[in-house]
C-alpha cells in the first residue's frame, strides 16, 4: 500500500525562529526545519505497510487470553477484506517497531498469512504533532467514510480526547463525530463496503437499527445487488425490525384508528427514524389524538447522542 500524502494545515509560521538562520550550504535552517516537521507529520499521520516479522508484540498489552476461534473468524476475515482498520507502532530504529494497539489484528494476519499489514507509525513522544496530522488527514475531503470514522476514533484513543473535543478539532457537530464512530460497529463486510464505495452512509445508517449481524449482511446484498437506495433500504430495514406478532392492544388501535392516520403515523415513524438512526415506535391513542414515541438506545454513547440530537432540534 502506498503511502497516503497529507497537506501541511497554515499555523505553523509560531513553531518557527523570526530570525532566519542559514546553513553552510547557504540553504535556510528554517526551510529545513520546516521540511523536518512536515516529514515528521507525514509519517505520523499516514498508512504504511510494514513487514510483519518486524513489529514486536507491546510489552504492556494487558489482554492475557485470545480467543482462537474469534481470532479464526478475523483471519479469515482479513484473508477475503484485507485489514480494514490498520494497527499502531512506534519506531524503535530503522525498520523496527512496537506495536502500540492492534495486537487481534497482528496475531489474524499472521494466521491469514499475510506478511505485510497496513500500520500507523508515530513517535511516542510527539503527542501534539500526532494530533495535529490526524486533525489535517480528516479534514481531507476524498477520505471515505471509515477513514474518517478511524480517525476520530484515533483522536479519542491516542490523544485522550472526549468526543465533544473532537468535534471541536475538527469543525463538526458531536451528534455528527458520534454518527461516524456508530460506523465503526459494524461488521467488517459492511465496513469494508462503506470503504469501497458499495453504500453511502446513508444505508450505513440505516443497517446499524438492524440487531444481528447476518440480518445486516442479508440487506447488505440487497443494497449492491438490487440497487437500493437509502429510503428502500430503511423501508425494508423496518420491515425487517417489525415485530413477528403485534400485541392484542396495538392491533385493537390499528383497527380504530382511520386508514389516513395510521398512514400519516408511519410516514411520521420513517422520518424520525431515518433522523435519529435507530428504532422509533409511535404509539397513538385510540383516538390518534395524543400517544407516546419510543426510541431505542443500544449504550451510555448512543444515548448521549441521541440526546445531543434531540437537544439541538
Amino acid at each position: 500500500m502506498a503511502k497516503r500524502k497529507s497537506a501541511l494545515g497554515k499555523g505553523l509560521g509560531a513553531l518557527l525562529p523570526d530570525n532566519e538562520e542559514r546553513s553552510a550550504d547557504g540553504g535556510s535552517v528554517a526551510s529545513t526545519r520546516l521540511y523536518n516537521f512536515e516529514d515528521r507529520i507525514r509519517s505520523a499521520g499516514s498508512v504504511t505497510d510494514l513487514a510483519v516479522d518486524r513489529i514486536v508484540p507491546n510489552p504492556y498489552q494487558p489482554r492475557e487470553h485470545f480467543d482462537e476461534a474469534a481470532l479464526d473468524e478475523l483471519a479469515q476475515s482479513i484473508r477475503q477484506l484485507g485489514i480494514i482498520q490498520p494497527l499502531t507502532v512506534r519506531s524503535l530504529g530503522p525498520n523496527h517497531f512496537e506495536l502500540i494497539s492492534g495486537e487481534r489484528r497482528l496475531r489474524a494476519a499472521r494466521l491469514a498469512g499475510l506478511d505485510r499489514v497496513p500500520a500507523y507509525i508515530r513517535e511516542a513522544d510527539t503527542e501534539a504533532m500526532l494530533e495535529m496530522a490526524i486533525v489535517e488527514n480528516v479534514q481531507r475531503e476524498q477520505l471515505n467514510p471509515i477513514e474518517i470514522s478511524l480517525g476520530y476514533r484515533r483522536l479519542m484513543d491516542e490523544c485522550d480526547l472526549t468526543q465533544e473535543q473532537v468535534a471541536l478539532k475538527v469543525g463538526k457537530s458531536r451528534p455528527a463525530v458520534a454518527n461516524y464512530l456508530r460506523l465503526l460497529k459494524l461488521p467488517p463486510l459492511i465496513q469494508a463496503g462503506l470503504r469501497d464505495g458499495h453504500l453511502t452512509t446513508g444505508h450505513a445508517r440505516a443497517l446499524l437499527a438492524l440487531e444481528s449481524d447476518s440480518q445486516q449482511q442479508e440487506v447488505l446484498d440487497a443494497i449492491i445487488h438490487k440497487g437500493l437506495s437509502v429510503r428502500e433500504t430503511e423501508q425494508l430495514v423496518k420491515k425487517m425490525s417489525a415485530p413477528a406478532k403485534p400485541s392484542k392492544s396495538s392491533s385493537k388501535t390499528e383497527n380504530v384508528l382511520p386508514q389516513n392516520v395510521r398512514l400519516e403515523i408511519e410516514r411520521m415513524t420513517d422520518r424520525v427514524r431515518s433522523a435519529l438512526g435507530t428504532k422509533v415506535a409511535i404509539k397513538p391513542s385510540s383516538d390518534g389524538k395524543s400517544g407516546k414515541i419510543e426510541v431505542e438506545f443500544y449504550s451510555a454513547d448512543d444515548l448521549e447522542r441521541l440526546v445531543d440530537l434531540l437537544s439541538d432540534g
